[in-house]
This record gives C-alpha cells, sequence and structure tokens, in this order.
C-alpha cells in the first residue's frame, strides 16, 4: 500500500465559505475537523462524510488545529492571538489562553496534553499548562515570525520553524536551544517529527521538503518536486511515508526511506494549505485555499 502512487480522492467535504488552512483526525480517526478563514471550526463524519456542526468563539481567522494524542482535548488558534481549548465530545471551550502579541500561527499538544507549544508572528514560542491555562515560559531565538511548532513523541523537544529560515530544537522542560537546523532558502513554513522521534520533517517556501536526523542536525534527504511554495508536512503514523501540499495545488507523497515522490494528488483548485494522516493511516485530509477539504485512500 505504501509505495503506490495511485491514491485518488475518496470524498470533499463542503461547507466552508473562505480559505481552509488546517484539517485534523480527531476521535480515533472518526471526525475529520477542518478551519480558516471562515473562522468557525467544522466538525464531519469521516465514514460518512456527513457535517456534524461548528465550533465557534474564534474572532478572525483559524489557522492550525492540534489533538492531543489521548483526544481528549482539542487546542485552536489563529488571527485573533489567542489559543482556544476545546472539550472535543460536547463542543465546549475550556479556555483561552492570552499572552501573544502577535496572531498564533501554530500549536502542538504533547503526550496526553500535558504541555501545549504555541508559535507567533510575535517571533517567540511559548509553552503552556493547559490545565491551569498558565503560560510556564516564553522562548526567544527566532529572528523572524515563527510559523510552525511540534512536539517530539516523548514530549521532551520542541520543533519550532521561521520565517528566519531556521528550524530550531528546544527542551520542552527548560526551554533550553538544543540545536539549530539550517539549510532551507526560504521560509520554514511547517515541521512534523516522525513517529519514532528520530527524524524531523520541514516544508519551505523554497519549494522543497527536508528530512533532518534530530540527533545530530544533519540534513539527511532533500525532498524536491513541487513547483511552489510547500506550506505543509505531515509524517505517516508507521513512519513510511511522508505528505506535503503547497501552492502548486497538489499533495505528494514521498518514501521517507528513500526520499522519492510515490504519489502526486491532484484535484484541488487552489493552494493545499494544510495536511494529515488519519490514525491508521489510510487517509490523507488535505485543507485547500479553495474552500474544501478532500480526503485521498489508496485503491481498495
Amino acid at each position: 500500500m505504501w509505495g503506490n502512487p495511485k491514491w485518488t480522492c475518496v470524498r470533499t467535504l463542503e461547507g466552508h465559505t473562505h480559505w481552509v488552512h488546517t484539517v485534523a483526525f480527531g476521535s480515533e480517526g472518526k471526525l475529520v475537523l477542518s478551519a480558516g478563514a471562515d473562522k468557525a471550526i467544522r466538525i464531519w463524519d469521516r465514514p460518512s462524510g456527513r457535517f456534524l456542526g461548528t465550533l465557534e468563539g474564534h474572532q478572525d481567522t483559524v489557522l492550525t488545529l492540534a489533538f492531543s494524542s489521548d483526544w481528549r482535548l482539542l487546542a485552536s488558534a489563529g488571527w485573533d492571538s489567542s489559543i482556544r481549548l476545546w472539550d472535543p465530545t460536547t463542543g465546549a471551550c475550556l479556555r483561552t489562553l492570552a499572552g501573544h502579541s502577535g496572531w498564533v500561527t501554530a500549536v502542538a499538544l504533547g503526550p496526553s496534553g500535558r504541555l501545549l507549544a504555541s508559535a507567533s508572528a510575535d517571533n517567540t514560542i511559548r509553552i503552556w499548562d493547559p490545565t491551569t491555562g498558565a503560560c510556564l515560559r516564553t522562548i526567544e531565538g527566532h529572528s523572524d515570525e515563527v510559523g510552525a511548532v511540534a512536539f517530539s513523541p516523548d514530549g521532551k523537544i520542541v520543533a519550532s520553524a521561521s520565517q528566519d529560515r531556521s528550524i530550531r530544537l528546544w527542551d520542552s522542560a527548560t526551554g533550553a536551544a538544543l540545536r539549530t537546523l539550517k539549510g532551507h532558502s526560504g521560509w520554514v513554513l511547517a515541521v512534523a517529527f516522525s513517529p519514532d522521534g528520530r527524524l524531523l520533517a520541514s516544508a519551505s517556501s523554497d519549494r522543497s521538503a527536508r528530512l533532518w536526523d534530530v540527533a545530530t542536525g544533519r540534513n539527511l534527504r532533500k525532498l524536491e518536486g513541487h513547483t511552489g511554495s510547500v506550506d505543509a508536512i505531515a509524517y505517516s503514523p508507521n513512519g513510511k511515508l511522508v505528505a506535503s501540499a503547497g501552492g502548486d495545488k497538489t499533495a505528494r507523497l514521498w518514501d521517507a526511506s528513500s526520499g522519492h515522490c510515490v504519489g502526486t494528488l491532484e484535484g484541488h483548485n487552489l493552494a493545499v494549505l494544510g495536511v494529515a494522516f488519519s490514525p491508521d493511516g489510510n487517509l490523507l485530509a488535505s485543507a485547500s485555499a479553495d474552500k474544501t477539504v478532500r480526503l485521498w485512500g489508496p485503491p481498495k
């Protein structure tokens, strides 16, 4: 399945009235959540594609969604500079986190939701306690907007990516700088850890994605093929595939071991801004400026 390039669109989710910036699977893959410039988080039943409802509260574009590993907490953030924490079961907004002086470009939840990391246009990363809403530390070091953030699977490392063209690795417990990864010639727009935490994938406006060795900071592979900015990146749950997407209106599947492109997913009419694998790895969701979310899968 993993080497088969013939993944096709199995469903298109329509209902957003503006760009869709982000997509995530929830409830062990039973739900698809999407959000964007229409300010609403839309919830879909994954098996049927049925629209279930919206989570409302953000006052501007929603750029990012993240679930805790136990599915009990959903975080969202965007241009209103706030972070909202939701109970995915009831749809209740549990807490709003404020403190960034610029819009919040990305959020990530650590294992079981014990920590939350946020990235912002104010050039900082913040680490929060989702239970109390307290900001535990503010991490500074980037010289431009921070556009992406991710926790390692064990929660010990936070990776951040910036328009300053660098990726930085931080100790999540202390905020200490561990390593700086340099090689991209454009803004670094997205990062994702491999499931075993040994590799980090990055996406950039320089039209490439890269795979890095977390322990050494060495660039292992450069994934080239996109003809526009690469805006999103994701690892499959088994670590064998990397998905990327961007301004050329496509999502692409790459063999993580070889760096070879094994599939190009075409169908969106505008830039693809977000990608996410289902927990079983059998579906890829893509979010686009064409106001739709598409679900892609291999032949059955």
